[in-house]
């Protein structure tokens, strides 16, 4: 199930998608922004530098039963999402503290789970699609530039 949130017109609409994966209610939802004729990572989104994964609120990730991500143990939760863009790898951040606007109080302290994903080139994409199959892999795409990531129960 897709959906946006809220009645008000956002310039970033929310965006809530929700799938069992192999007996997993994961949840996401995050900020949905387009590119708008701009150059987005190394310039919108700085390389190098923690990032929201979205606009506005922090992108949420949700589990109702204990995974995997990308080999990697995480009890079920509700946490946010970061990302560290680089040219050729990303960093992968998963942080305890759910509700929080942007990533100006992000606190590495607070991380649950880091892990290294390679960026590889996606076909054009105008607005961030983040999205999970019924695989478990987890698809971030905006640009021409995609990263993913794998969910296994344990």
């Amino acid at each position: 199930m897709t959906g946006v949130i809220g009645q008000e017109k956002r310039a970033s609409p929310l965006i809530h998608k929700s799938k069992i994966v192999k007996n997993v209610q994961v949840t996401i939802q995050y900020s949905q922004t387009s590119m708008r004729e701009r150059t987005i990572f190394g310039d919108l989104v700085p390389f190098d530098q923690v990032w929201r994964t979205g606009a506005n609120e922090a992108t949420v990730l949700q589990f109702n039963k204990s995974v995997n991500l990308n080999g990697k143990p995480l009890k079920a939760g509700k946490y946010s999402l970061f990302t560290v863009p680089g040219e050729k790898k990303w960093t992968v951040i998963i942080n305890k503290i759910w509700s929080q606007w942007g990533s100006y109080n992000y606190d590495e302290t607070k991380d649950v789970l880091r892990f290294e994903v390679e960026s590889m080139y996606s076909e054009k994409h105008e607005k961030l699609n983040i999205d999970v199959n019924s695989e478990g892999l987890f698809r971030l795409m905006w640009e021409e530039t995609a990263i993913e990531f794998i969910l296994d129960k344990f």
